[in-house]
Protein backbone atom coordinates (compact mmCIF):
# COMPACT_ATOMS: atom_id res chain seq x y z
CA UNK A 1 0.00 0.00 0.00
CA UNK A 2 1.16 3.44 -0.74
CA UNK A 3 0.66 5.87 2.07
CA UNK A 4 -0.25 9.43 1.61
CA UNK A 5 1.09 12.36 3.12
CA UNK A 6 0.21 16.07 3.14
CA UNK A 7 2.98 18.35 3.10
CA UNK A 8 1.88 22.15 3.26
CA UNK A 9 5.43 23.55 3.11
CA UNK A 10 6.78 21.84 -0.04
CA UNK A 11 6.14 23.92 -3.38
CA UNK A 12 5.91 21.98 -6.51
CA UNK A 13 7.67 22.48 -9.72
CA UNK A 14 5.94 22.80 -13.44
CA UNK A 15 7.03 19.76 -15.17
CA UNK A 16 7.07 21.88 -18.41
CA UNK A 17 9.11 24.72 -17.48
CA UNK A 18 10.27 23.71 -13.98
CA UNK A 19 9.41 27.04 -12.70
CA UNK A 20 7.66 26.50 -8.83
CA UNK A 21 3.72 26.18 -9.49
CA UNK A 22 2.92 28.78 -6.56
CA UNK A 23 -0.33 29.85 -8.53
CA UNK A 24 -2.59 27.20 -10.41
CA UNK A 25 -4.71 28.38 -12.86
CA UNK A 26 -7.72 26.67 -14.41
CA UNK A 27 -10.61 27.08 -16.78
CA UNK A 28 -13.73 25.11 -17.18
CA UNK A 29 -14.62 23.64 -20.22
CA UNK A 30 -18.21 23.53 -22.17
CA UNK A 31 -19.57 19.82 -21.40
CA UNK A 32 -23.12 18.53 -21.66
CA UNK A 33 -22.68 16.09 -18.56
CA UNK A 34 -21.31 17.51 -15.35
CA UNK A 35 -18.25 19.72 -15.23
CA UNK A 36 -14.37 19.92 -16.63
CA UNK A 37 -11.94 21.93 -15.42
CA UNK A 38 -8.14 22.27 -17.60
CA UNK A 39 -5.38 23.13 -14.45
CA UNK A 40 -2.40 25.12 -16.28
CA UNK A 41 0.67 26.87 -15.08
CA UNK A 42 0.44 30.41 -14.70
CA UNK A 43 3.63 30.71 -15.68
CA UNK A 44 4.52 28.70 -19.35
CA UNK A 45 0.38 28.25 -19.84
CA UNK A 46 1.03 24.52 -20.20
CA UNK A 47 -1.75 22.25 -19.15
CA UNK A 48 -0.92 20.05 -15.50
CA UNK A 49 -4.13 18.20 -15.84
CA UNK A 50 -7.97 17.44 -16.33
CA UNK A 51 -10.78 16.78 -14.25
CA UNK A 52 -14.18 15.91 -14.35
CA UNK A 53 -16.91 16.44 -11.49
CA UNK A 54 -19.81 14.32 -12.18
CA UNK A 55 -23.41 15.71 -12.47
CA UNK A 56 -25.97 14.89 -9.95
CA UNK A 57 -27.84 11.92 -11.95
CA UNK A 58 -24.41 10.29 -12.54
CA UNK A 59 -23.90 9.61 -8.92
Amino acid sequence: MIELKQKDHVVPLCPHCSEQVDELWFRELESKFGRRFLYFCSKCLKTLGVSHRKGFWMG
